[in-house]
């Protein structure tokens, strides 16, 4: 019989084995095809040269993010496959098989798995292309006609990336065969599967994992100026690091605490379960680790999303505020704007603000700018009940100041007290800061500071007066319109030597349309990550239950009936289940609290939210793995 048709036959026999590998590698390619396409496709044209130059900067970085998983995951992926397959291409040598041959039929195995898996991942990728696009831009609330486009270069990419990386570990499993002796290939199902772990070693890896992960927890939390990205990218390695000394240290060191207490042990057959848990841990901790990390991932990319769509809305607020503005350091310019503005469209509402410009050398603040402004209590009250904006701050005292600031996409300045600004050798405390549009698009442009009406007048010496009038408009299609009239104003003026300028917003310009193209990708992110870590632990389960077969087998030889072993194995999947939720919820809960400091916006229902939908998808997975599991190891009926 040739090597190709026992490969065959070995595929053919145990095609139901490889299920859940196929469709879960399937899966992957399919999702890596379709955020390729995004790059090849027109189909986001209509956004704008600029705003598609930015979706596929973060189409490849997150192309980037998926070829990692991709590697691990086939690494792990063909790991458990390699321990599956050997203890039984190990009895081929007593049938006069080499090494060599062996690994040969082992390559010809997984490579037929690789491409099925490829095949199936391709031909549902191109199926669903155009469902995923419209899915897409649906979500991102973006009107435009999708066509089925068939293109060979998101093909070619997908299908290279990954053949690349599987082939990479069929060669190592081809080595690993080839260097492996006949005993370690027919014992390799039993290698470092019950060991009990070394109680010191535990507990200093307990100890080193509890101190990691708070410092961890802490830098992610921690509020500051330029050194806060610093502190993200340290928390996040800091927070990896110490989930796995964590499932390395704590939580074994636990079950064989618990393990030594016999009231526990026996009650409820415990022993069943617990002695089997804590034996097989040094070699699935790994697995529960990648799992934990996987969902923090989902929670933390879904929170993204709706920060940067919180974001994005109020940006499109803080622009929309005014139609045109209109600066000049003349008092009465308000009737001449009302009077060419009303010519073309009606006025919803308009607002005066006093402008005091002050010189740069003036200010020591924590945070450089090229322009300062003082504001003064009235105007700005004044101007927000003119406007119908919030004004959820309190008046400052003389010693007080409040920073006016922009509306930031992310702000990498997360320290909000204890902020001292000095304007000409006068100290003032920073109070609050507000990013409430009173100024409109000029917000964007200057460093503003609010001040009670007394220190206005008091610094009004020390600098330039002007004023800025701002109007919404009703009738956007006059828009151009009224530009030009005003333009036409300005430009009389100037030439009469008055120092004047103009700001128009159109709000149809789409700018910043790529953000919402990126919230949704991070919806598909977060259910990406979620399946990825369901089919990581139902894959290895799934493994686990072939080995446990011959245990459970004796346990039935013993007397111990099918109902107290499907409840035992129901307990034991329950801790591979929920010990990754626990973990993961509490991480989570630091990860979207120091993003919501950077987007400055309130993401705790979001975090509820996600991790409720964690745990009613793994919750599924649970149910399957159970019956699955009963099933592999020969208990349900």
């Amino acid at each position: 019989m040739s090597m190709m048709k026992l490969a065959y036959m070995n595929f053919k026999n145990s095609l139901k084995s490889y299920l859940s590998l196929i469709v879960s590698l399937a899966f992957t390619i399919l999702i890596f095809l379709n955020f390729q396409n995004i790059v090849y496709s027109n189909s986001l044209d209509v956004l704008g040269e600029r705003n598609k130059d930015n979706i596929i900067i973060i189409v490849q970085a997150i192309t980037v993010v998926l070829i990692c998983f991709m590697f691990f995951f086939i690494w792990y992926s063909t790991n458990v496959f390699l321990t599956k397959r050997k203890k039984e291409i190990g009895i081929y040598v007593f049938m006069g098989l080499t090494n060599q041959k062996i690994g040969k039929l082992y390559m010809i195995e997984t490579t037929m798995i690789g491409f099925l898996a490829l095949i199936l991942g391709l031909g549902f990728g191109l199926a669903l292309t155009w469902l995923f696009q419209m899915v897409l831009l649906a979500i991102s609330d973006i009107a435009v006609k999708i066509e089925f486009q068939l293109s060979w270069q998101p093909i070619a990419v997908a299908a290279c990336t990954y053949l690349a990386v599987y082939m990479i570990f069929v060669l190592k499993g081809y080595v690993n065969i080839v260097r492996s002796s006949v005993l370690n290939m027919v014992l390799a199902t039993k290698k470092n599967e019950y060991v009990k772990q070394n109680s010191v070693i535990l507990a200093f890896k307990s100890v080193l994992g509890v101190c990691v992960l708070g410092a961890g927890y802490f830098l992610a939390i921690k509020e500051g100026g330029q050194e806060v990205m610093g502190n993200v990218l340290a928390a996040v390695v800091l927070v990896i690091a110490g989930i796995y000394l964590l499932f390395g240290g704590v939580i074994p060191m636990v079950t064989q605490s618990l393990a030594k207490r016999k009231k526990f042990l026996y009650k409820k057959q415990r022993n069943l379960w617990v002695n089997n848990l804590i034996f097989r841990m040094k070699k699935n901790y790994r697995t529960y680790a990648i799992v934990c990390v996987l969902m923090l991932c989902s929670v933390t990319a879904l929170a993204t999303g709706v920060a940067m769509k919180n974001r994005y809305e109020g940006i499109v607020h803080f622009r929309s505020t005014y139609t045109y503005q209109l600066i000049s350091n003349d008092a009465d310019e308000k009737e001449k704007m009302d009077e060419v503005i009303e010519r073309n469209s009606d006025i919803k509402y308009s607002t005066k603000i006093p402008i005091l410009y002050l010189d740069g050398s003036l200010f020591k603040t924590a945070y450089k700018n090229n322009t300062y402004a003082i504001l003064s209590w009235s105007d700005v009250k004044q101007a927000a009940e003119d406007a119908g904006l919030k004004l959820d701050i309190k008046e400052p005292k003389d010693d007080e100041i409040i920073d006016v600031s922009k509306m930031y996409l992310l702000s990498l300045y997360t320290e909000k007290s204890g902020i001292r600004v000095t304007i000409n050798g006068k100290e003032y405390r920073q109070i609050d800061d507000t990013n409430e549009p009173y100024l409109g698009y000029l917000q964007e442009q200057i460093s503003f500071y609010l001040v009670n009406d007394h220190e206005f007048e008091r610094l009004c010496p020390l600098g330039t007066m002007s004023y800025t009038y701002n109007y919404k408009i009703s009738d956007m299609d006059s828009f151009e319109q009224t530009k030009a009239k005003l333009d036409d104003l300005v430009k009389t003026k100037q030439e009469n030597g008055e120092d004047i300028g103009r700001i128009a917003v159109d709000m149809r310009s789409n700018d910043i349309e790529w953000v919402k193209v990126l919230y949704t990708i991070c919806i598909f992110m977060f259910l990406v990550f979620v399946l990825a870590g369901g089919s990581i632990l139902f894959m290895k389960l799934y493994n686990d239950a072939f080995e446990e077969k011959e245990r459970y087998q004796v346990l039935k030889k013993l007397g111990i009936d099918r109902k107290t072993l499907k409840k035992s194995i129901a307990n034991e999947l329950k801790f591979a289940y929920v010990g990754p939720l626990i973990v993961m919820t509490v991480s989570s809960w630091f990860s979207v609290h120091a993003l919501a400091k950077m987007m400055s916006t309130e993401l705790l229902s979001v975090n509820i939210i996600s991790v409720l939908v964690i745990y009613a998808i793994f919750f599924v997975c649970y149910l399957l793995s159970v019956s699955v599991y009963q099933k592999n190891a020969g208990v349900k009926q």
